[in-house]
C-alpha cells in the first residue's frame, strides 16, 4: 500500500491570487495554506468591496478593486478564477494574455467556442489554461485509473454516472443559477460535471450520447434534471443522471469490467473508504493484491489539484487539467444536451464547431 507524499519544492514559492472572494475561494485559500513550499496566495479582486476585505484580512493578501490592477501590480504565476460560470471565459483571457497561468472552477466556460479560444490563448510553454476537476486528484480515482489501465480488471462494460442532489427553489434566486446565459445549463453543466469528469477520466472518450433533459420541478430557465445513455471508444456503456431534485443526495460511479467492479459512493468528495472494489469469482487474490498495492491517502479535493497543478509549474510543464482534458467532458454535456433538444442520438461530430451547440449548451433552445 503506498501512500502519496506531500510535494515539496526547491525553489521559491510560486506567486497566486484570487478572482471572486466568495465561498469556493476560501476553499481555495485553506488549501493554498496547505502546500506552503509549492505557492502563496498573495492577491485578492471582487466587485463587492466588503467581502474583499474580508477575504484579504482573513488571508493576508493583498485586495484589488478589479482584476486588470491586479494583473499589473502582482503579475501572479497563477490566477484562481472563483467568479460565477459566465464571468469565466473574459477574466481566463485577461489572466493567459497577462502572462499568468489560470485554473477556473467549474464549468471552464459557457460553450465549447469558449473553451477552444482560451485553447488558443495558452502559450506552447506557458501561459496555461487549467480548470478544477478536483476528483480525478483523489488516490481512489489515481489507483482506479491505474488497474483499469494496466488491464488487471480487464475490458470495462457497463458504467453508473448519477448526481441526484437536492436544491431547492431558494437555491435559484440567486439572479445568476439556473440560467443559460450566466450559468450555461442546469445540473448538467453546473452539477453533474464533475462526477462526469471523472466518469470520462477512467473510461476515455465517448463516441455517441442520447439522452433526455427535463424542466420538471424547478422555476429555471434550464433543466432540473437529465439522463442520458453513453457508448464509449472502448466498448462500455454508461447510464447518466443529474438531477436537482432528490431529497437522498448522493454522488455515483459504478464501473463493471470483466475481473471486477468498481464503486465510488460520496457526495461533494471522497476518500478511500469510499470506494469499493468486488472480485469477479476467480480473480479475487489478483484483483485485491493490485488493488492494495496501488496509491492511498489522499482525499480528492483542491488541495489535492492544486499540489498537482503548482508542482507542474514549478517544473515548466502544462498544469493538469489541460484544456484538451476538460474539452472532452464539456463536448460530452454539449452532447446530453444536443441529443436531449433535438431528441436523437448524437457523436462528438454533432456538437463540433458549426453547430448551434458548439456555440451555445442551449443551442436553438430547448423545447419547453
Amino acid at each position: 500500500m503506498r501512500s502519496q507524499r506531500e510535494p515539496v519544492s526547491q525553489d521559491p514559492p510560486l506567486r497566486t491570487a484570487i478572482v471572486g472572494t466568495g465561498t469556493i475561494a476560501r476553499i481555495h485559500g485553506d488549501a493554498m495554506r496547505t502546500i506552503p513550499t509549492l505557492g502563496r496566495l498573495v492577491a485578492a479582486t471582487d466587485i463587492d468591496a466588503d467581502q474583499r476585505a474580508a477575504f484579504a484580512d482573513d488571508y493576508d493578501v493583498r485586495p484589488y478593486a478589479d482584476l486588470a490592477s491586479l494583473l499589473r501590480a502582482e503579475e501572479p504565476d497563477l490566477v484562481h478564477i472563483c467568479t460565477p460560470p459566465g464571468a469565466h471565459h473574459s477574466q481566463a483571457l485577461d489572466g493567459l494574455r497577462a502572462g499568468s497561468s489560470v485554473l477556473v472552477e467549474k464549468p471552464p466556460t459557457l460553450t465549447m467556442a469558449e473553451l477552444d479560444d482560451l485553447h488558443d490563448a495558452q502559450g506552447e510553454q506557458g501561459p496555461w489554461f487549467a480548470t478544477v476537476f478536483q476528483h480525478r486528484f483523489g488516490s481512489g480515482a489515481r489507483r482506479a485509473r491505474a488497474l483499469i489501465d494496466s488491464g488487471v480488471l480487464g475490458r470495462p462494460h457497463v458504467a453508473v454516472c448519477h448526481t441526484t442532489w437536492y436544491r431547492p427553489q431558494s437555491y435559484f434566486d440567486v439572479p445568476w443559477r439556473g440560467r443559460w446565459d450566466t450559468e450555461g445549463g442546469g445540473p448538467t453543466m453546473g452539477h453533474g460535471i464533475h462526477q462526469i469528469d471523472l466518469l470520462t477520466a477512467l473510461l476515455g472518450e465517448w463516441t455517441e450520447v442520447t439522452a433526455t433533459a427535463r424542466r420538471q420541478a424547478r422555476s429555471v430557465d434550464t433543466e432540473d434534471l437529465s439522463l442520458a445513455h453513453v457508448a464509449f471508444a472502448n466498448g462500455a456503456v454508461a447510464s447518466v443522471v443529474n438531477s436537482v431534485l432528490s431529497p437522498r443526495e448522493e454522488s455515483y460511479i459504478r464501473i463493471d469490467l470483466d475481473h471486477a467492479t468498481l464503486e465510488l459512493t460520496h457526495l461533494y468528495g471522497y476518500g478511500d473508504a469510499n470506494w469499493r472494489i468486488t472480485p469477479a469469482p476467480g480473480h479475487e487474490e489478483r484483483v485485491n493484491a493490485a488493488w492494495e498495492d496501488g496509491e492511498w491517502g489522499t482525499r480528492s479535493g483542491h488541495a489535492a489539484q492544486l499540489a498537482a497543478v503548482l508542482t507542474a509549474l514549478h517544473a515548466k510543464e502544462a498544469p493538469p487539467v489541460t484544456a484538451t482534458e476538460a474539452r472532452r467532458t464539456l463536448h460530452l454535456v454539449a452532447g446530453i444536451y444536443a441529443s436531449a433538444f433535438q431528441r436523437r442520438s448524437v457523436t462528438p461530430a454533432d456538437v463540433g464547431p458549426g453547430s448551434a451547440f458548439h456555440t451555445a449548451m442551449r443551442g436553438d433552445g430547448p423545447p419547453w
